[in-house]
Formats: structure tokens, sequence, C-alpha cells
């Protein structure tokens, strides 16, 4: 990436490169770097060291905390901390919730939740899918009936990622039922504190639990705390989606996972020498390196023709969120393959060194992640739901 970086560029990918190894704890990036889960104080520790420094949410307007930067300083902010295996900011907070109130919010309503998004004193869950409406999120039925100067929601969230440590949930809600599905949804702010919500757990296929079903009982919620206009609520889905997408590939941290197949694969004896003098390995392993600077190289022509500060979805997001998608499946893939039978050894990351010791640091994660990683081609929209973007938005099919 250095060679396709001009002189200003490359000096402020060191300054990042060294900040990220200087001022976020070893043991956290450790912890990124081996595959263990992060706990709540993990990613809240990180993420408020970096607003400290002015780094948290560097997409946001300059006010709230936001930097002055292109599109182009923006990725390398994001590749720089990926690469350093940094907990990154949480992105309820930082690329979805925080950008919508930014654009699209009230001066109160800014003043009221901005500053504390982006430092974590508020933990945000996203209540978009539900039951019935995932894929086809227009289709939602939770609804908010105005009565008043508040709002009575009923329905049911699902997915709701980390909505166990969640203070307050933003919502989609169906405020109109008479017209066009699209047409009748709000963008509302709830307490999770407030009577009439219920979490709870979803267990996964991974072992963990990392989502949850939320539950809204005559829940009151104040007007006040309704983001833009009332049955505006898709338009700014639709922006919230564009700004997640086009992060979400995860180029830096498919570079560290690949790194750690690469890594194990050079230790991995074979009667060729190790398993990097396989050809048909080799073979496999260039392809998903060749595929992943592809990728890269499209983010970066996207990135240098974005219209800072444009309030508009990037349709050309959805390339990089199915492609991102599916070479982070790739790369976990080879990660158990690589590990054979040793990736079996399906255990806590809590359990390594306590009678573990002689397990590959790799494979305690290899096969969690691998189940894990099955719901990004999913989550953030579809793989056939972006193909159809690309179809309509960029193709013109």
């Amino acid at each position: 990436m250095d060679q396709l970086l001009n002189k200003e560029e490359l000096e402020f990918a060191q300054h990042m490169r060294e900040f990220y190894r200087t001022e976020i704890p070893e043991e956290l990036r450790f912890k990124v770097a081996t595959g263990q889960d992060l706990t709540k104080d993990d990613i809240v520790t990180s993420q408020r060291i970096l607003n400290q420094h002015g780094y948290a949410v560097p997409n946001w307007p300059v006010e709230y905390g936001g930097q002055d930067w292109t599109p182009v300083q923006r990725h390398i902010w994001l590749e720089e901390m990926q690469l350093a295996c940094v907990p990154q900011p949480l992105a309820f907070n930082a690329s979805m919730v925080g950008p919508v109130i930014a654009t699209f919010g009230s001066k109160e309503i800014k003043d009221r939740f901005l500053p504390a998004t982006a430092n974590v004193d508020i933990w945000w869950a996203q209540g978009f899918s539900e039951p019935n409406a995932g894929s086809d999120l227009a289709s939602l039925k939770t609804s908010a009936v105005r009565k008043g100067d508040k709002y009575i929601v009923n329905g049911q969230k699902t997915w709701t990622t980390l909505g166990q440590y969640g203070d307050w949930i933003f919502m989609l809600v169906r405020t109109d039922p008479t017209v066009k599905k699209q047409a009748g949804i709000s963008f509302l702010l709830i307490d999770m504190k407030s009577p009439g919500v219920t979490v709870r757990p979803i267990q996964l296929i991974d072992g963990g639990h990392e989502v949850n079903e939320v539950f809204f009982e005559d829940v009151e919620v104040p007007v006040e705390n309704l983001v833009g206009e009332e049955n505006k609520g898709w338009t700014y889905a639709k922006f919230l989606l564009g700004n997640e997408r086009t992060g979400i590939a995860r180029i830096g941290m498919s570079k560290v996972n690949l790194a750690r197949a690469k890594a194990y694969a050079a230790m991995t004896k074979t009667s060729r020498g190790t398993l990097l003098d396989d050809p048909l390995f080799s073979a496999r392993l260039t392809e998903i390196e060749a595929r992943l600077t592809a990728l890269e190289f499209t983010q970066l022509r996207i990135l240098s023709t974005q219209a800072a500060g444009s309030d508009k979805p990037d349709p050309r997001s959805s390339v990089l969120k199915l492609h991102g998608s599916q070479l982070q499946q790739d790369i976990t893939e080879l990660l158990v393959d690589v590990l054979g039978p040793q990736g079996l050894d399906f255990v806590d990351s809590t359990a390594v060194g306590e009678g573990f010791t002689d397990l590959p640091g790799a494979a305690a994660s290899a096969l969690p992640d691998y189940f894990n990683y099955r719901k990004v081609t999913i989550y953030g929209g579809s793989s056939e739901v972006q193909r159809g973007i690309i179809s309509k938005a960029i193709l013109g099919l």
C-alpha cells in the first residue's frame, strides 16, 4: 500500500503506526493478535485512549471529536489500527449511530449524545433486524405509536450483537403502517433500562453468547428521542449501512489473520519441507493474497473519488462488503485446514495456559472463528442483497 501513498500520507501512516504501538496497552493488542475474546472493559479502555487523543471517531464533525482528514487518511487510520491489533472503536457507537446523529439529529440530540457516545459512556446496541425482517429490513413490524409527548413501542428485535452490554439502543420502528413499508419507518433512541425492555441471550454455534433477542412491551419513549424527522428512518438507515459497509471489509484484520495462517504453515512439517512448500497450499495462499490486494486497491480507488462529508450512501461500498466478507471466511477456513486435527481442540481462550500450553496459539480460536465468521456474509446486508445493489446501482442492470 505504501507505494500508492504520497509523502504526507506516508508520514501520517508512520505516526499512526507508532501511536498504536506505544499508547495502546500491549496486553490488549496481544489478545487481538492471538484471537482471544475481548471483554467489555477491553473495548472501553482502548476507545477511551483513542478518544483522549482525538482518534476514536475521526469520521465525525470536528466539534464532536472528529478530524478534518481526507478519506485516504481515514483509511490509513483504520488499516494501521488493524495491523497493530488494536481493539477497534465500538462500531455501534463510532460508525453507526454516531454519524447518523451527527448528520441528521437536532442540536439538542447532538449535544446530549455525541460526547458520551465517542467516549463509550453510553454503550449502544443496534435494533434493526427482526425475526421476519433481516435481509428484508423494510418489513420490520416493531411499532411506535405516538401518544402525546411519548411513543409507545411494542415488538421484538433479534441478533442484537453485544446487547447484553447495552445502555441505549438505536431502533428502526414503524410509525406509519398505512404507507409503503419503506416510507413509514422512524429512527428512535431508547434507554434499555426502560420498563418493558427485556434482553434474552442467543447461544451461538461457536459456543459463545454474542447476540440477543430484545423484546419491547409498552415501552414509553420521549418524542424528543426521535432522530431527524418522523417516517424518514429508512433514509437514515441506508446512510448508516453505507458507512458500515465501507469499513466492514476489514482488510487490515484479514492481513493479520492471513499472517497467522502463514506463520503456522511455516512451522508445519510435510514431506516437502513445510506446508508453505506444498504447491497446492501455496497456490491457495497466493490466490487469497491476490484477492486481498485487489480488494485493497479497490477500496483506495473508492476513497480517492469519495466526496468528503457527503451524506449519500456510496453503492460501491457493496463491492467492499461482498468481497471482504468472502475473504474473511476463506481465511478462517484456511487457518482451520492448516491446523488440521489440532484445530479441533476447541477450547475457551480463557483456558489457554491452564493445561493447554502445548496448543498452538492459533488453534484455540481457529474453529470458533470459523463457525462465527459464517455470519459475515449475512450481517451488514447479506451477500445476496449486495449483489442486487451492485447489479442495479453500479451496473445498471
